[in-house]
């Protein structure tokens, strides 16, 4: 017997996960999530999900550690009720960039991955994580997913021959080269150093950007200030304007919307892999994932392959 496919969409996912639903055909599962006078969070389902197929989205977004709570509570109460598989989807990773140990600080995308694991999932889901070797600090199978080519045909509407493709920092030019394969225009990229969680510092320039319309693109906007880095260092380097930024997760805090609109950007290209809290910002354009969610969840229920929808490696 086929088992039935549900959907949960956690708090932190809601919206997102009505167009999943609706590509899905089906109603998100209906639950409850209260909290008590002390501040703790308790869940509850509203529906059988025994034998069924059960994908929770839920976005790791700002409050991080109340949405991630909130995931494995829906996780565990899923679970209890016997849903036959549990896969959780998380469009944005709130701990992924802290993947490496320096110093004497703690190593926070092991410790979520293993808290994750830990609520029985037997699969995760990811939309372009801070960098592919995550897949590595979690102890069950994870597709790693990329909104990279709808994010491309969002930015080509406004790509030329004057175009280049810029990867602010080093980390992201791996994606930028992506973004440049699908739009067939040249790339370069902006070698920054942060100096701490709210400011960084941009050197140089490498490649042609002279006279050229810049696309900057990267997995996430927090603060913007390697955005606000970026667009300096390319005006250094004599680009043109208006410049456009393409991003995956837009997480906007901070004084993110004060730097942007004094910057001179055409276009803020953005996914809904995370809920943007008013107030809107004129150049933000939001393309929804909800179709490439969707499919990977009929892929994988029906034990199809992902391999086209996944970030490269």
């Amino acid at each position: 017997m086929e088992h039935q496919i549900t959907v949960l969409a956690g708090p932190a996912s809601v919206n997102l996960g009505a167009g999943v639903c609706e590509s899905l055909r089906i109603s998100p599962a209906p639950y409850d999530c209260r909290r008590f006078p002390d501040g703790e969070a308790q869940v509850e389902i509203h529906k059988s999900v025994r034998g069924h197929d059960v994908y929770i989205l839920q976005a790791t977004s700002p409050p991080v550690e109340e949405h991630l709570m909130q995931l494995l509570l829906l996780a565990d109460a899923c679970r209890r009720v016997g849903a036959s598989r549990l896969t959780a989807v998380i469009p944005y990773f709130g701990y992924a960039r802290q993947e490496r140990r320096t110093a004497r600080r703690s190593l926070g995308a092991r410790v979520a991955a293993n808290i994750i694991a830990s609520a029985g999932f037997d699969r995760l889901m990811l939309i372009d994580a801070h960098t592919p070797a995550i897949e590595g600090f979690f102890d069950v199978p994870l597709d790693h997913l990329t909104a990279v080519p709808l994010l491309a045909r969002a930015a080509a509407t406004s790509i030329h021959e004057r175009s280049v493709v810029v990867a602010p920092d080093l980390g992201a030019v791996k994606l930028a080269r992506a973004y440049a394969n699908h739009l067939h225009v040249p790339m370069a990229f902006v070698h920054k150093t942060r100096l701490n969680g709210d400011a960084v510092e941009a050197h140089a320039v490498i490649g042609d950007v002279r006279g050229r319309l810049p696309l900057i693109v990267d997995d996430m906007l927090s603060t913007g200030a390697t955005i606000e880095a970026a667009v300096g260092a390319l005006r250094a380097a004599g680009a043109a304007e208006p410049i456009s930024v393409a991003v995956t997760h837009a997480l906007l805090v901070g004084r993110a919307r004060e730097i942007l609109q004094r910057l001179p950007l055409a276009r803020l290209m953005a996914t809904d892999t995370v809920a943007i809290e008013p107030p809107a910002l004129p150049q933000l354009e939001i393309t929804s994932v909800a179709s490439l969610v969707a499919t990977a969840i009929r892929r994988n229920h029906y034990d199809e392959s992902l391999a086209d929808l996944r970030a490269s490696a």
